[in-house]
């Protein structure tokens, strides 16, 4: 999957490496949840939707989870998974037309720099697994190894940035980089013919890759500058969910984490409820993803969905630093780990 922009239609591939186009969201939901009779006890349950980033692939699988076997069932919600409008998932989740959401710490800090009032509930991936890719007849090792190659991205500032930090880092000329607008384009088409270099989600682009024997190098973003490594995707929420049904909040969160902790300890069953739900996904894709994200869901947190402070603090100072961001933000009011299970 090509990473595509903070602009929340981002980060994750479907069935190919690069969607041609984002399907629109189920009609909108009221902001008052509604209810649903249960078909096993008789009892009510309360009907939310989480809408994705994109379409569904591992990054997602831990919701498929908690929806198809029952973990939200339980907790008494009935959620519906929805793919994002073109004005993308935040503004669902903020709206109100969507209780929950799959988001970015990088899209959420600049929408609260902005006033949008959304708040973070839980990291799916510990630690960004996203980075510069390239075939290795590029020859592109390093940030330096950028200069005189073209990059092809989606016209984000923070694309810029990036590219600038790595290569400063290692003394190179970010000049002397081409940067050109891809959009949607299948990464594995642009690279053989229009670019050189894009960055990627290893979890699925990477490991289709691998999949098609195709080598990469694979430049990741962390390993140069440690405010790089922040949480990308998220779950988030409203801050007048949180306000006015924290129940609801704690009950989805709950769902969702034994999902995802579900796919973390049985990555095989777990591809095979998302190849189920989502049959057009390349199964043998979906396999392969899920046993290289597995392990990488939790990683060296002490459960999953936990975060830190200092991320958020780092990844915004490095906003600041590369003026991208203006102000310093309460970071404290953009981030809770209250409805992870204890």
């Amino acid at each position: 999957m090509l990473l595509t922009g903070c602009g929340d239609k981002a980060n994750n591939g479907g069935a190919s490496s690069s969607p041609s186009a984002s399907p629109s969201a189920s009609p909108a939901a009221s902001q008052s949840a509604s209810p649903s009779a249960s078909p096993e006890a008789g009892k009510p349950l309360t009907e939310v939707k989480v809408v994705l980033d994109w379409t569904p692939n591992t990054n997602h699988t831990g919701l498929y989870v908690a929806r198809d076997q029952g973990f939200w069932e339980k907790r008494g919600l009935k959620v519906d998974i929805v793919q994002p409008p073109e004005t993308g998932a935040s503004q669902m989740v903020a709206s109100g037309a969507a209780e929950f959401g799959v988001g970015y710490q990088e899209d959420l800090t600049l929408g609260r720099e902005n006033g949008v009032p959304l708040v973070s509930l839980a990291a799916i991936i510990q630690h960004n697994t996203s980075g510069f890719a390239s075939p290795v007849a590029k020859n592109i090792k390093t940030p330096k190894d950028f200069a005189g190659k073209t990059y092809g991205g989606w016209g984000s500032p923070v694309e810029q940035a990036v590219i600038e930090t790595l290569m400063k880092e290692q003394g190179a000329d970010p000049s002397k980089v081409k940067i050109v607008n891809i959009g949607e384009a299948d990464y594995f088409t642009a690279v053989k013919r229009d670019i050189d270099f894009a960055w990627i989600y290893y979890a699925w682009t990477g490991v289709e890759a691998e999949t098609r024997k195709e080598n990469l190098n694979m430049i990741w973003m962390k390993d140069y500058d440690k405010r790089l490594d922040y949480y990308t995707p998220l779950l988030m929420t409203s801050e007048k969910m949180i306000q006015d049904k924290p129940d609801i909040v704690r009950a989805f969160v709950e769902g969702a984490a034994e999902g995802y902790q579900y796919a973390i300890d049985h990555p095989d069953e777990a591809a095979d409820v998302l190849i189920k739900a989502v049959p057009e996904l390349n199964a043998d894709l979906v396999r392969a993803s899920q046993k290289w994200l597995s392990p990488r869901y939790k990683d060296d947190a002490p459960r999953w969905g936990e975060q830190k402070k200092e991320v958020w603090e780092g990844y915004a100072d490095w906003m600041i630093s590369h003026g991208i961001m203006k102000k310093k933000l309460d970071f404290d009011t953009m981030f809770t780990n209250e409805f992870l299970p204890k």
